[in-house]
């Protein structure tokens, strides 16, 4: 009996790891350590103080999560009416919201503390403005009133490479809003493929994301010069001396190819399927340019 209840226990804890992790959704947070690793990387020029890269990937992450953990928790009620999001911890019920609202705090103030002390302030602020900008300008305000809530919220989203980069370099320089920008451009148009193709559940949760308020041909339209803007962002990486000649042709290359598919969306008969080769396209195109970015920058 004894073995059974053990048993049971281990099983129930290990449900309970599982949402906690779900809740700090970690495949967005794969690809922003991925993009904080390569800002850090470059600021570096392969002289790489692996410390000061694990502390910054420690403390930008904890950031990072308690956003995403306090975003579900705002969300909860939101959730429960998308497919997408009806399983979560908090719609389900299988946690309770002022646990998760402290969960998520606790994660986010370990993570500036680790920022601002082990790192750098400038590292610490840059963490900050990104988590404000998410939970109280994204989550709380434009998600609900505004179809500016992907751009806006896109603040928050380019802030991983450029707090990797200032770890390094303790300045916003050119190299720092470049970073910024070629986040910041990625992300509307990633996320509008997915919008998209939700729309329906969305407009069913009351979202004002653009396809639901100015359709989806607005929103193929709109997402063409966020595209195309890609191109020179990684022109003048390397034109600025931080990457080589490699990650020039494949990034331009990229940020053609994505940019072409991107407007042969506007005659796209299947627009499920174009809205879905768009986003594999996106979430492909950024591990291809930070990787490239890695490997070739300039020392």
């Amino acid at each position: 009996m004894g073995a059974i209840c053990a048993l049971s226990h281990t099983r129930e804890a290990r449900f309970v790891f599982k949402d906690l992790i779900a809740l700090t959704k970690p495949g967005l947070l794969r690809l922003n350590m991925f993009a904080a690793v390569g800002g850090f990387w470059v600021a570096s020029k392969w002289q790489i103080a692996w410390f000061d890269l694990i502390w910054m990937l420690i403390g930008s992450t904890l950031t990072m999560a308690s956003a995403c953990v306090i975003n579900n928790y705002w969300d909860r009620e939101l959730d429960q009416k998308m497919e997408r999001t009806k399983g979560r911890a908090l719609p389900t019920g299988r946690m309770k919201p002022l646990f998760v609202l402290g969960y998520g705090l606790v994660l986010g103030i370990i993570g500036e503390l680790v920022l601002f002390i082990a790192v750098n302030p400038l590292t610490g602020w840059l963490g900050l403005l990104g988590w404000f900008v998410y939970i109280v300008i994204y989550t709380i305000w434009l998600k609900r009133s505004s179809t500016w809530s992907t751009s806006v919220g896109g603040i928050s989203g380019a802030m991983p490479p450029v707090i990797g980069y200032c770890a390094v370099t303790n300045e916003v320089d050119a190299g720092a809003w470049l970073m910024f920008a070629l986040l910041f451009l990625w992300q509307p148009a990633h996320f509008w493929s997915l919008g998209i193709r939700r729309v329906e559940e969305y407009r069913t949760a009351g979202f004002p994301l653009l396809p639901v308020v100015k359709g989806i041909r607005r929103t193929k339209l709109q997402m063409i010069p966020y595209v195309a803007l890609l191109i020179p962002t990684c022109f003048l990486m390397f034109y600025y001396g931080y990457t080589g000649y490699v990650f020039l042709v494949l990034s331009v290359a990229g940020s053609v190819l994505w940019a072409v598919h991107t407007i042969r969306g506007l005659k796209a008969k299947d627009t499920e399927k174009w809205a879905k080769t768009n986003f594999l396209i996106s979430v492909n195109y950024l591990m291809v340019v930070f990787i490239v970015m890695i490997v070739n920058t300039v020392k």
